[in-house]
């Protein structure tokens, strides 16, 4: 699957260490060589949840068929 910086993509697997949840909506920031890409999660809030470099494999592209929603975060130590 080829990405785009811009894009925004779905995260696949939860990453508790990063407050994150499969279904987490993100922005791609930096796509890298190879299959890896840095996506950012923020909060409704406007501040950033997490910036994190991925792989392909773990975000997908949002769908026509995806509903947006709002959940509140439970205490993450960063």
């Amino acid at each position: 699957m080829k990405l785009a910086e811009l894009e925004c993509v779905v995260l696949t697997r939860d990453i508790p260490e990063r407050g994150l949840r499969a279904g987490d909506i993100g922005t791609v920031v930096q796509v890298y060589c190879g299959d890896e890409v840095e996506v950012e999660f923020i909060r409704a809030s406007g501040e950033t949840q997490a910036l994190i470099t991925l792989t392909v494999g773990d975000v997908r592209k949002i769908g026509y068929r995806d509903m947006l929603a709002a959940r509140e975060l439970a205490e993450v130590q960063t």
